[in-house]
């Protein structure tokens, strides 16, 4: 898909969907920018029309990579026990620490504002592209498919965060849209479910050439399933029904089971994550990043401003690789002398430490003086001395592409629900024992009760996706934040950095933000804000 940027650079030049055109005496249609009415008019304007859904993934508010020196999807990773950021970057301490407010910024204002560019973006696409002259039927068809793929994410993305929102179904109209309330968080959510059952039933098992990267059916399944794991979690499950986890799993099972798509884990853990392995057979869907056209700032955010600096909590949590038990265990074979030696190897593949070789030299605990540890997930830095040409990596020149939704993803959220919907059976054992494969550690140990694989579920989900931003959400969802984030949060060393503060009564949803309040004050507020 990296052709789609090319695309999308000639779209800003251009000016789309501008609205402020003036009107000459003679009401002569403009032709020096496109409105509403002029830009659907061809194919070529239609695609373009399509990119400019997919472009808000990199906004700031998304995933990142449009503003300065900006990396949202690796900020998110702040917002739980696993890293902090010491700088504020975007308000994402704010968060973490408990001192978020309505009237708080950076990303609780941006994720809410870009989350609905997408969805006015979709809503106009889906209106317009059945008019545009010259349109192949097929290629409308698939349209739609990524346009509703890519709006219930933007919903999914709503409704996690927020929880109800305004649900609108057709291009943004100020007039009719401007003062509407929230609609229904479970509504929302519905409509989600539907948008992606739309999709998949639209879109391709898969794309060659320079249209991978796009939206598949598969993505459109997998991100089902991700929506009905938390739909079936503590925190909106208030009922406890059983057969929401049933039906997540089935959602998981069916992405497992979905052939042509040649989904399975990639070999290597930490090459997974390279950018000469990117869209390989693990990547069901990522945000695709390309220098100088639209490239991120990943590899400055890791190596030199540390602002996603992993924390104590996050490396005690990895078992010894031998013996696949935690290092609080006698048994374990763990040495306080060596803490990094012999640990399952996704610590490694994830971060760096003091005594660790980085960018080919040994490192000290000066080297990453935040927390001790620097992020090495979605960096090309690793142990070996990178190239002249890509040694000191500036703003906006990381082209590593985003994973949103991954194979061992897929495994992990079948072998959540399928465990809660029926117990620890031979498939949730074989979907886990997979991921231990890849990195050569012990099996899950034979005879685990249901309570007993919910940790051991819980934890592998930390380890496999750490780096990846999706810690906070399992916390939130599994109703677990008010315990691990009222915490202190420790360097390496197991100095004292600051102590965090999570209110269950307000905490597990963020606030509407003032400023969409002031343009509509039908926006009822969530509790205690």
């Amino acid at each position: 898909m990296k052709n789609i940027k090319k695309i999308y650079v000639l779209l800003a030049c251009t000016g789309y969907l501008a609205t402020g055109c003036n009107k000459s005496l003679l009401n002569t249609e403009p032709h020096d920018r496109y409105t509403e009415e002029t830009f659907w008019r061809t194919p070529e304007a239609a695609a373009a029309g399509l990119v400019s859904c997919y472009s808000v993934l990199r906004n700031d508010g998304m995933y990142g990579g449009k503003g300065s020196n900006n990396a949202t999807a690796l900020w998110d990773e702040t917002l739980s026990p696993n890293a902090y950021n010491q700088t504020d970057s975007y308000s994402f301490n704010t968060v973490a620490s408990g001192a978020v407010s309505s009237s708080t910024g950076g990303i609780v204002v941006n994720r809410y504002k870009d989350a609905y560019t997408g969805v006015g973006r979709c809503n106009t696409l889906l209106d317009r592209v059945d008019g545009v002259p010259g349109m192949d039927p097929a290629a409308v068809r698939k349209m739609k498919g990524e346009a509703r793929f890519l709006r219930g994410l933007y919903y999914f993305t709503l409704a996690s965060y927020y929880g109800g929102v305004p649900l609108i179904l057709e291009a943004p109209d100020n007039d009719k849209h401007g003062k509407l309330p929230r609609t229904a968080r479970e509504l929302v959510v519905k409509q989600v479910i539907e948008d992606l059952d739309s999709a998949a039933n639209m879109l391709p098992v898969k794309y060659t050439g320079g249209d991978i990267g796009r939206a598949t059916k598969g993505a459109a399944m997998a991100l089902k399933a991700r929506v009905l794991l938390y739909e079936a979690s503590d925190l909106f499950n208030t009922t406890k029904e059983n057969a929401k986890w049933a039906a997540a799993a089935a959602a998981a099972k069916a992405v497992m089971d979905l052939s042509g798509t040649g989904y399975d884990l990639f070999t290597d853990y930490r090459s997974l994550f390279y950018q000469a392995n990117e869209n390989n057979k693990e990547v069901i869907f990522d945000v695709q990043y390309l220098f100088p056209k639209q490239g991120s700032s990943f590899d400055l955010i890791c190596t030199q401003y540390n602002t996603n600096a992993p924390l104590l909590d996050l490396a005690n949590t990895y078992y010894m690789k031998s013996t696949g038990l935690p290092i609080s265990n006698p048994a374990s074979g763990y040495d306080p002398a060596k803490p990094y030696e012999g640990r399952d190897p996704r610590l490694t593949g994830t971060f760096t430490f003091p005594g660790d070789i980085y960018k080919g030299a040994k490192i000290d605990n000066k080297r990453f003086a935040i927390t001790g540890y620097g992020m090495k997930k979605y960096s090309l830095y690793d142990s070996i001395a990178p190239p002249k040409d890509k040694a000191d990596l500036k703003d906006g020149q990381s082209e590593i592409n985003f994973i949103v939704l991954r194979f061992a993803d897929i495994l992990l959220m079948y072998a959540e629900a399928q465990n809660e919907a029926a117990g620890p059976d031979g498939t949730v054992y074989t979907a886990l024992n997979r991921l231990r494969d890849r990195i050569g550690m012990p099996h899950f140990p034979a005879g685990l009760s249901k309570e007993e694989m919910r940790q051991e579920i819980r934890h592998e989900r930390r380890v496999e996706l750490a780096g990846e931003g999706l810690y906070y959400n399992d916390i939130r969802r599994w109703k677990a934040a008010e315990i691990v984030m009222n915490a202190n949060i420790l360097k390496y060393d197991g100095t004292f950095i600051e102590k965090r503060v999570f209110n269950a009564d307000r905490n597990y949803l963020w606030p509407i933000p003032q400023t969409e309040k002031d343009l509509n004050p039908n926006l009822e507020q969530n509790p205690n804000y």
